[in-house]
């Protein structure tokens, strides 16, 4: 953590907590990298799903090629927030509204899910034009991932079998304009993984092509870049990533890559601090009451895992009573909300975590706050607190 973010997580105040701390300077560091690693030939866009705290946006819109929204409230919020940045709408089961809305917007690409996506398209284009990618549920083994999307039966996408149909539309309505396929099949991968799956999805991308009398000119990639979170210093390879990809396209001349990272773009940059409010023992077992929960931070309750954490002490305390600790041993961090699932992190071993200490769970700038259910018990919403402190030039795009 860096010394400046220690401070200042040190410095909040009890009125203050809970509280989401951005480190912009990390992630403008971050974005940087990723953009500096990336060929020339590979756009980057950013899943505003993982996080799209205005703040935020506003640094990555200087360092990516555009944002990928899932939904018309999503569309809305980047239109608002960073207007004139090239925005891809993607997503099952949008609606007629949302594909006029798409249409009004101009947006940059429409990633046509099913057959009837693409017949309710047809129907609002009068005079508009617009450039789709068909997504495509490709067969492809994927072996273990965290999140399958693809490579067995799905709601995603289209199965191969039923493209002719599509192409057979498009083919009859000059006003869409296929630019390529987008295959996103999982989530989780490394950079080794990830690159395997690239190299067969432009193989069956390249072939088809052929056997269609198409010009292939863009397969998006999608996102899926892995994080782990058991392992909070290890970032996904970018560098190898990189270097991978252009290999691949050194056999795929005049096509463009594009993906979507969302978690491994902000994941790292964002903290979710608390306090300690009890500490209590249940049968031998050492539980941390916290102020906060899984209604802030939904992420390990999701996961299944022990959000990754590191104690802040406070060594001010002025109550007549003996102050409650947990030393040497493991403690289960639990927040405010009525149910056995509210847990944070499970039987974590800590030297010593006293109430009043406090809690700075890191990676938490990713499938956080946007996916907790804020509104159970009714408890207050966090703050947000944004630290800035070396701005990074942008990188220009290729």
């Amino acid at each position: 953590m860096r010394t400046e973010l220690l401070q200042y997580i040190d410095g909040l105040d009890a009125e203050d907590l809970p509280a989401y701390v951005y480190d912009l300077s990390d992630l403008r560091e971050h974005v940087t990298g990723i953009r500096a690693a990336l060929p020339e030939r590979v756009q980057l866009l950013y899943a505003a799903k993982a996080n799209s705290d205005p703040r935020l946006l506003t640094v990555l819109s200087d360092h990516v090629d555009g944002f990928e929204v899932a939904s018309g409230g999503e569309l809305h919020h980047i239109q608002t927030t960073c207007p004139g940045t090239p925005i891809a709408f993607g997503g099952p089961g949008k609606t007629p509204a949302e594909l006029e809305q798409a249409l009004q917007a101009g947006v940059d690409r429409l990633h046509i899910e099913s057959e009837q996506e693409l017949h309710l398209l047809t129907g609002l284009l009068v005079e508009r034009t617009v450039d789709v990618l068909l997504r495509v549920n490709l067969p492809i083994a994927l072996g273990p991932v965290a999140l399958a999307m693809g490579g067995r039966p799905s709601p995603f996408g289209l199965d191969p079998g039923h493209l002719d149909r599509c192409l057979a539309l498009i083919a009859d309505e000059p006003r869409i304009r296929l630019r390529g396929i987008h295959v996103h099949l999982a989530s989780g991968l490394d950079a080794t993984a990830h690159l395997d799956l690239a190299a067969q999805v432009l193989t069956w991308a390249s072939e088809w092509a052929k056997e269609n009398g198409l010009e292939l000119a863009e397969v998006n990639l999608g996102g899926g870049m892995g994080v782990d979170y058991a392992r909070p210093d290890r970032r996904f390879d970018w560098a190898a990533f990189g270097t991978g990809l252009r290999r691949l396209l050194e056999g795929h001349p005049g096509l463009t890559l594009r993906i979507e990272p969302g978690r491994s773009v902000t994941v790292h940059c964002g903290r979710y601090v608390t306090e300690v409010l009890d500490i209590k023992r249940s049968r031998g077992h050492a539980f941390a009451v916290l102020r906060g929960g899984t209604h802030h931070l939904r992420t390990p309750a999701t996961k299944q895992h022990d959000q990754p954490f590191t104690i802040v002490p406070a060594d001010s305390w002025d109550q007549p009573w003996e102050r409650p600790q947990a030393q040497n041993e493991p403690v289960t961090l639990v927040g405010q909300l009525c149910t056995p699932k509210d847990v944070l992190a499970r039987s974590v071993q800590v030297g010593r975590l006293r109430v009043g200490d406090k809690i700075a769970f890191a990676m938490a700038g990713a499938y956080a706050w946007n996916i907790s259910h804020h509104d159970f018990l009714m408890h207050p919403a966090p703050r947000f607190h944004h630290l800035d402190h070396a701005p990074v030039p942008a990188r220009p795009h290729p």
